[in-house]
Parts: structure tokens; C-alpha cells; sequence
């Protein structure tokens, strides 16, 4: 059947007014396509109500059904309250409480409605009440619980709700949806994956994720569901790098030559590790392929990402192609443009500095040097992207800490030439789930090895009464010649949040520990005043740097064995671990100690003893990413994460796999899903997936 019937208005359907259609739009609901996949937020059936005398209040949340007895407005000392009971068939009663929205949520509610309430379970007084419940008007249905069927509950909104919106209503137009049209709704996955993956017909799927017969059929239409969303990400994916790859060239680059060897053999005073030497190969590979390399490489803090870069552009140098390398922070960037300065002046290379608020006459010398091809390698933050910036012959640009420009400034990069080879790093380690799904176009190195003499860091968890303790260890550090980082979530002191901040920390440690050296950096210095603050740090006439997050990515000073991070329970996983990662750099134990408020969520205390037992920055992103989300886990500003309605990543692993498994099959037996047995797919793949390549994390 033609796949157009996805696309009718749901304005066509009984009982959707222009207004009401106009609601749903704003929910996201403009066809029947979008109403189909307008899923239950959760369901009803016998096995899941509760009765009023069975609740417990250390229970989890729990759902309640009865009939409205009284509904009304009490007044209080501060605000008013919303209180509605409801009887249950036993004839127990239970109250919903509400503070917020309590004009229109108390038109909602009339005597004996039968409703469904959902929610945590506290007892005050005579009554177990639920605050703020979600809640469902079930009206005339509520005898057909008894028969144990299995009733769809949707999401839904204070627009939804005033619009009369409500789950009886959704359920009566889906209803009439598949009574009237649902035989022309298309088949879309080809019979072969169906029958390979033991999935139920997409269309008995749709039916029975709204209308289910029994949790049998339920658990069988999510799973097949959950396939099929992963299953046209992963093709997007696949067909984004197979058309890049044939689309796509890249300069066809020989041999490693000279400077390329002399650097790992003569300058470097160390030898790679197996992880470094693997990285490099892939690199080189890709660059005598003809094709443009899009490669990320993957490694946890102090795995020698750098190293690889380095070496990579050299690679290009050789073969008569600058490169560059952009970073997200002046500090970062400055930490780098030492480091290259040290590896390529030996090798009689000239390397440029390229960052925001350089005075006229140097930054005019540097884009001539860049445009004329004087300058090998130009290092930079997003001023490298300016479009006053022209490049000589630009092969190989190097994105360090990627995750944190968004796609379109690393394509701006991607534009400086003729499709030179990309090179993303990211030291936040990135779950295989995500991977697969941020990352599936790209090739990816991964880097899980460190470097020989490197200890593993040792973490502490300290309260505040420990506060002296701590002061004690870290003079012992300091007596041995050590110096430590002292990290602060606040640059000054902030009215709203107790916390301490960095200014008035710097201030107390002064005279805490004098007559040792307490330096400050933080975000709103000037460039130089930080500048000066970490060559201080770096030739070891500080002993104590004070800094905010700003210290997160790029410093590395070998001696730094302490790292003290204030309010640790104020920071996520991935942070606390990028600024642990800023010691433990040379052959002496490191420490890193977390202080942390005693009065800590759940969550917090999962995060803080998830770092006090591992490091392994893979296992934390694991942790970081099954505490966050996946919306959360790059920010939501480019993250660039595909709108799942069903599939979770972090939940459903073994779906993904087996649908990236599938879409890869495809395009190995139909590279262009021109087959007759696949046009179906295609045209629904081309509708609904086609335009969204650019929205996920890649460069070009």
C-alpha cells in the first residue's frame, strides 16, 4: 500500500477540531504518522492498580484508581492548595494534593469521574496523599479494568488537558485511525529482517503499542518498535559515510617520510604505546585511501592523544600539506602550541598561534604566513574557522575536545580546503550505545592504554569535618615538593548558592598555607593574567593553583600530584573526571580528593563513589551516561542526538546492535535501496530520515 496515508492530516480523523488540531500540533502531532507514533507514556491493567489499604509509603510510586468523592480549593498560611478524593471499590480513600496550577487543574476534576492517580506515597493524617500526581480521567471505562485488559495512557499537558484532550479521548481517535485506515498503513521493513529478527508485523506493532491484548503482544510490539527506530538511525548512518566515501576524495598521501619518523624516533624521548601505534596506522591508512579520512580517536585523560596528532600532521607536512589544530580554550590551545613548539622546532617546522584579541599587525603577519604556506601548522581556537583565515594547502586539521564546538564550526573548518583529513579527539570517553549512535559514521580509534610509569590516581572522598585532614595531606605534598590544585565550582561568592568560591578560597588558603606560594586562575581573567598565572604553576614558583573548572581540559604539569575539588558534589561524572585526569601525568603516586557536602542526592553519592573506585574513564562514562540521559551527556546545545520515542539507549542495547546489524546487511546486499523488495523502506527512509544526516555529531 502506498505510504501516503502516513501523511493525512489527522484533521481527516472523527472528533480533531481545527482547535484541537491545533493543540496537538504544538505536542508535535500533524499526521497520522505522528499520531501512531504518539506513544503510551505507560499502561493500566489489573496487575499494576493498587488498592488504597496496600499502598506503603516506602514504596515505590504506585497507581490508584477510584472514583472523585470531593474536590476543592483549601486555603493555607501561604499559598493555596488543590485536595481531590478518591474512593476505590473497596471504599478506601486516598487524597491528590497540588500547589501549582490549581485554578485549572480543580476544573478538571467532577464527583464521581473515575480517575487513575500516579504517584510516590506519603501518609498525613487520616489519608495516604500523593503530591503533584500524574493523573488519567478514565470516565465510563472503568469496569473494563476488571477484564484485565490493557489500557494506554498518554502524555499529556495543560493545553492538552484544557483542549479535552485527555487519554480516553487519544485512545478513541487512534481508535478510529486504525479502524478506517489501518489496513493501508504500509509495511515497511522488508520480510527477510522481519523474519531474521523475530519481529512481529509493523502494523500489528502499531496497533498493539496503543491497543494491547495482552503484555505478551505489548513486550512484542515495543521490541519491534525499538528495532525499527534504532534500525533507520543506523541506515542513516550508513548510507551518510557510504555516500561520503563515494562522494567525498581526499589528497592521496604516500609513504610516512622524514620528519614523520625523526619526530618518533629522535624528538620524542619516549616510545608509543600499542594503542598510539595502532591510532596511527589507521590514520595512515586512511590517508593513502583516496578517500577523506573522518576518523575519532577516543582515549581517556594521559592515553597520548596528542602524541597521534602531532605525528598525523607531520604525515601531511611530509607529503607537502599544512595542518591545523583547533581547541576549545585559550588554555587548551596555549598548552598546545607549547607542546608543538617543543616537538616540530627541532624539526625546523614553524608553528603559528591563532586565538582572539592578538594585536592587528601580529594577527595580519600570521594570516599572511598561513596564506602563503610559511606556516606548517597553525594552532588556534574557533579564530581558525574566521573566514579571514585562507590556509596555503591545509591536509589534515586536528579538532581537540570536539564534543565541545558544534557541527557547523568544525564543518567551517572542514571548508578551509580541499576535503582535508579530519582528525576529532575526545578525552571523554564515549559509551559504545552512544557510539554507535553520535558516532556511527565515523571511524573511530580507540586508546586504552597509558603510558609505561603511570599510576593509577588515588581517589579520596572526604566530608567537611575532614577539612583539616586533607590540609595536613597536602602539606606533606608540599614538604616533598609537590604542588596541588585546589578546584572551586564559583568564581566569587554567589547570595542564592552556598558554595565556596574560588576568590575567598584563594584568600583563606593564603594564610592557611603559608609560607607556601596560593596562585588564582579562573574564566574571567584577562588572557594574559591567566597566561602568567599557568607559566607560574608550570615553572614551579606556585605551589598551590586555586582555579575554577577553567583548568578542566589541556594543563599538564608533570609535578602536580594533588588535585582538591571543592563542593565535589556539585559536578557531574565527566567533570570531576577530566579534572582528576590534570594529575597523575609523571611517575609519582597522585592523589585526587573529593570534597563533598554530607547533604548530597542520591545521585551525587552514586557519582562520588563511582570515582573513588575506578578511573577507568570508559566504566564512569557508562555510569555518567546511565545517571544523565543520553540528552545530557554532550548538552543539549549540539549534541545532536537522534529524537528517540521509544528506544532508550541506555536501556535498550541489544536492540541497537541487532539493528545496526541489520541496516549494515542491507546496504551490503542493496547499496542504494533500489530493489524492488525495498522501495517501500525507502521511500519512508527518504520522507521521514534523509535531510536529518547533518544533525548528529560528524564534520562533513
Amino acid at each position: 500500500m502506498s505510504e501516503s496515508i502516513l501523511t493525512e492530516d489527522v484533521q481527516i480523523l472523527h472528533g480533531i477540531s481545527p482547535k484541537k488540531a491545533a493543540v496537538l500540533a504544538e505536542s508535535g502531532v500533524h499526521s497520522f504518522r505522528d499520531l501512531l507514533h504518539y506513544f503510551p507514556r505507560r499502561y493500566l491493567d489489573r496487575s499494576t492498580v493498587t488498592a488504597v489499604r496496600d499502598l506503603a509509603e516506602d514504596a515505590p510510586a504506585a497507581t490508584v484508581v477510584g472514583t472523585v468523592r470531593a474536590s476543592g480549593i483549601v486555603p493555607g498560611k501561604r499559598t493555596r492548595r488543590l485536595e481531590v478524593i478518591i474512593e476505590d471499590e473497596r471504599g478506601d480513600k486516598m487524597k491528590g494534593v497540588w500547589f501549582q496550577g490549581v485554578h485549572w487543574i480543580s476544573r478538571l476534576f467532577k464527583k464521581g469521574e473515575r480517575v487513575a492517580f500516579h504517584g510516590k506515597v506519603q501518609q498525613y493524617g487520616r489519608y495516604f496523599t500523593m503530591t503533584h500526581p500524574d493523573f488519567d480521567k478514565l470516565d465510563a471505562e472503568g469496569p473494563a479494568l476488571e477484564t484485565g485488559r490493557i489500557m494506554a495512557l498518554y502524555p499529556g499537558s495543560a493545553k492538552l488537558q484544557k483542549a479535552g484532550l485527555t487519554s480516553r479521548s487519544f485512545r478513541r481517535i487512534i481508535y478510529d485511525l486504525f479502524k478506517t485506515h489501518g489496513l493501508k498503513i504500509p509495511h515497511i521493513l522488508p520480510e527477510w529482517i522481519q523474519e531474521r529478527y523475530d519481529l512481529i508485523d509493523g502494523r500489528v506493532a502499531l496497533r498493539a503499542i496503543h491497543f494491547p491484548k495482552s503484555q505478551v503482544e505489548l513486550n512484542q510490539a515495543r521490541e519491534r518498535l525499538k528495532f525499527e527506530e534504532f534500525f533507520f538511525i543506523q541506515l542513516m548512518l550508513g548510507l551518510t559515510r557510504q555516500t561520503r566515501r563515494d562522494v567525498t576524495t581526499g589528497a592521496v598521501f604516500g609513504k610516512p617520510g622524514e620528519t614523520y619518523h625523526r619526530f618518533l624516533d629522535e624528538v620524542l624521548p619516549f616510545d608509543l604505546t600499542g594503542a598510539q601505534l595502532r591510532a596511527l596506522d589507521d590514520v595512515i591508512a586512511d590517508t593513502q585511501s583516496g578517500h577523506q579520512m573522518n576518523r575519532l580517536i577516543q582515549g581517556d585523560v594521559g592515553s597520548g592523544k596528542t602524541v597521534v596528532a602531532v605525528a598525523a600532521i607531520l604525515h601531511a607536512i611530509d607529503n607537502g600539506y599544512q595542518g591545523a589544530f583547533m581547541a576549545p580554550t585559550e588554555i587548551l590551545v596555549e598548552q598546545h602550541y607549547a607542546n608543538l613548539q617543543r616537538y616540530l622546532k627541532p624539526l625546523g617546522l614553524e608553528v603559528r598561534l591563532l586565538i582572539g584579541g592578538q594585536r592587528k599587525l601580529l594577527r595580519e603577519e600570521i594570516l599572511a604566513d598561513i596564506a602563503e604556506g610559511r606556516a606548517h601548522v597553525v594552532v588556534g581556537t574557533h579564530a581558525v574557522i574566521q573566514d579571514t583565515v585562507a590556509f596555503h594547502k591545509l591536509g589534515m586539521a586536528v579538532v581537540d575536545e570536539q564534543h565541545r564546538f558544534g557541527v557547523m564550526q568544525r564543518a567551517q573548518l572542514f571548508s578551509k580546503g580541499e576535503h582535508p583529513h579530519m582528525l576529532l579527539m575526545t578525552a571523554t570517553p564515549i559509551p559504545r550505545s552512544l557510539a554507535m549512535t553520535v558516532y556511527g559514521d565515523l571511524d573511530v580509534s580507540i586508546m586504552d592504554e597509558m603510558p609505561a610509569g603511570r599510576k593509577p590516581i588515588i581517589t579520596k572522598l572526604f566530608s567537611e569535618k575532614r577539612r583539616g585532614e586533607m590540609y595536613e595531606f597536602l602539606r606533606e605534598q608540599l614538604r616533598e615538593g609537590r604542588q596541588a590544585y585546589v578546584v572551586y565550582p564559583l568564581v566569587e561568592e554567589s547570595e542564592k548558592m552556598d558554595l565556596k568560591d574560588a576568590e575567598s578560597g584563594f584568600e583563606k588558603l593564603q594564610v592557611e598555607f603559608r609560607p607556601y606560594t596560593v596562585d588564582l586562575v579562573h574564566g574571567r581573567m584577562f588572557s594574559y593574567e591567566k597566561e602568567e598565572a599557568m607559566d607560574r604553576f608550570k615553572n614551579g614558583e606556585t605551589d598551590i593553583l586555586v582555579a575554577t573548572t577553567v583548568i578542566e581540559v589541556g594543563v599538564d604539569v608533570k609535578n602536580a600530584t594533588v588535585m582538591v575539588i571543592e563542593h565535589a558534589e556539585r559536578f557531574g561524572l565527566s567533570q570531576l573526571h577530566q579534572l582528576r585526569g590534570r594529575v597523575g601525568r609523571g611517575a609519582v603516586q597522585s592523589y585526587c580528593i573529593l570534597m563533598a557536602d554530607y547533604r548530597r542526592s542520591p545521585e551525587a553519592e552514586q557519582r562520588l563513589n563511582t570515582m573513588v573506585q575506578t578511573t577507568d574513564g570508559f566504566k564512569i562514562s557508562e555510569t555518567d551516561l546511565k545517571l544523565r540521559g543520553a540528552g545530557d551527556f554532550f548538552g543539549t546545545r549540539q549534541s545532536g542526538l537522534p529524537d528517540f520515542k521509544i528506544a532508550d539507549i541506555t536501556q535498550d542495547q541489544e536492540f541497537l546492535i541487532k539493528a545496526r546489524q541489520a541496516a549494515f546487511e542491507l546496504l551490503d546486499r542493496d547499496p542504494h535501496l533500489r530493489d524492488d523488495e525495498h522501495a517501500q523502506l525507502r521511500t519512508y527512509y527518504e520522507r521521514y530520515y534523509a535531510g536529518r544526516g547533518m544533525g548528529l555529531v560528524r564534520v562533513g
